[in-house]
């Protein structure tokens, strides 16, 4: 018989707790970039409030501490385009006429080749949540994790039932994530506190309430942090 190598817990949740498999679960860090979360970045420029961007970054960095301890897989994703755009989609696309980085630079000539360029300041995730040794980075370049990339392959080569889910925004790619997470049968948990809007605070809560409701399940930092560091006691001391 093989040896259980499982480490459950039960994680308080919205609209009801969930017991998850913490060495099947994945973080997933959508999107915390300079360009969204930076003064000087490109959700700043553009007009959005990013007051909070601080505290969320504290709130996705005590998640995901708790998370490694558990030994589950960090995913980052990383949103981002070409230096000469040729992924960001043709003239038959809709991509660069809602897409905020791609109508910023075709509306500034002054902002071209500046706003979520890989290999520049603005497509840089933030020094705070810089990616540790054994985390994955996948690139995208639409506003779904799993939207042109290898993401749901390296869940399900990994055994992965559960992904944690935190980032900006929470309207635009962490929902949109998170819709095509459910879609793929995973049972996706957002962690409200690590995460943040593009528009007014209730668009926060409409994204929350689309969540919880109908895609997944909502939980905060500590409650994370708190399930986490329960189960690894229990373990430790039944082993």
């Amino acid at each position: 018989m093989q040896p259980d190598t499982s480490l459950r817990v039960t994680i308080p949740a919205e609209p009801e707790a969930i017991e998850v498999d913490l060495k099947r679960t994945a973080a997933i860090v959508v999107d915390m970039q300079n360009a969204f979360l930076s003064k000087g970045g490109m959700l700043d420029i553009a007009g959005h409030d990013i007051s909070r961007a601080d505290e969320t970054i504290a709130a996705a960095s005590r998640t995901l501490s708790a998370l490694r301890r558990a030994g589950s897989t960090v995913i980052y994703l990383q949103m981002g385009y070409t230096p000469d755009l040729s992924n960001a989609g043709g003239p038959h696309s809709p991509n660069p006429h809602k897409e905020l980085a791609l109508c910023l630079m075709a509306a500034q000539p002054e902002l071209r080749g500046k706003l979520l360029i890989w290999g520049d300041w603005d497509a840089e995730i933030v020094d705070a949540l810089k990616p540790e040794p054994g985390d994955l980075v996948v690139r995208k370049s639409r506003y779904s994790g799993f939207a042109g990339t290898n993401l749901d392959a390296l869940l399900r080569t990994r055994g992965i039932t559960h992904v944690v889910v935190m980032g900006v925004a929470t309207n635009v790619c962490v929902e949109s994530t998170v819709r095509d997470a459910f879609f793929h049968e995973y049972w996706p948990v957002v962690v409200t506190d690590a995460t943040y809007q593009a528009g007014p605070p209730e668009i926060q809560e409409a994204s929350l309430f689309n969540i919880r409701t109908f895609f997944g399940w909502v939980t905060t930092s500590h409650d994370v942090a708190r399930a986490v560091d329960q189960a690894l006691a229990a373990g430790a001391r039944a082993g």
